[in-house]
């Protein structure tokens, strides 16, 4: 995979960060970092916070999230959005390097290509 990441951040995911900053007073300069991180079932998952840095090897986008290289390796061509619906307020990363999940959802395979 590709150093130079493609990510495509929604407005809804914007938004919801901007909310997220004002309700939980994290300050303009927070970000949600977003990091793959080894564990669950079925190898990987992702893990969110908010920081107030971002490191010299990290990517910011859309001035509201942050992700590590290393993660990035993972997440080409991801797309990150925000919804709010009758099952849940949730960040929703659709990555097309998932080969797979676990059944409950919280891990994943990367293709390895």
């Amino acid at each position: 995979m590709s150093t130079e990441s493609t990510i495509t951040v929604d407005h809804s995911a914007v938004e919801r960060i901007l909310w997220l900053r004002q309700q939980e007073d994290y300050g303009d300069s927070a970000f949600l970092r977003i990091a793959i991180s080894g564990g669950g079932c079925s190898g990987f998952k992702y893990e969110m916070s908010f920081t107030d840095e971002a490191e010299d090897e990290d990517k910011v986008f859309n001035d509201a999230i942050v992700i590590d290289t290393a993660s990035l390796d993972m997440m080409e061509n991801t797309r990150i959005a925000f919804e709010d619906d009758l099952t849940g307020a949730r960040f929703v990363i659709d990555n097309p390097n998932v080969s797979s999940g676990c059944g409950c959802g919280k891990s994943f395979t990367v293709n390895e290509e």
